[in-house]
């Protein structure tokens, strides 16, 4: 199981040790210091089911700076914005052994997890 980790943040430290303490081999991959690919972004978003924008910290000052609340929802514009701004993303994103992926920013999802990897 990899999960996407910023280890400043207090979510992405509470999903790694849960995943960890329930027994899961946990990869713990930095993503501010080795940011995904282009390809490795439309990889995880296909398992999340979701689109480049709704895994968007659109709270960060990169984020206002970019002007994305009135960037035209183009999805591979967005995957590039991402890529190129691995602060933007939300984190942690956990990708399990058996191929989904899972936003990880609340108990509820991290009980998902947990109970189905």
């Amino acid at each position: 199981m990899e999960i996407w980790h910023n280890p400043r943040c207090t979510k992405s430290r509470t999903a790694r040790d849960a995943l960890a303490g329930a027994g899961f081999t946990v990869q713990e991959r930095r993503y501010l210091d080795q940011p995904p690919t282009v390809a490795e972004l439309e990889d995880v978003l296909a398992r999340l089911g979701l689109e480049p924008w709704d895994i968007t910290r659109m709270a960060e000052p990169a984020a206002k700076e970019l002007d994305l609340r009135n960037l035209v929802r183009d999805r591979t514009k967005w995957i590039e914005v991402l890529a190129a701004n691995p602060a933007l993303i939300q984190r942690p994103i956990v990708v399990t052994d058996g191929g989904r992926a899972f936003v990880v920013r609340d108990e509820e999802s991290l009980e998902t997890v947990l109970q189905r990897p």
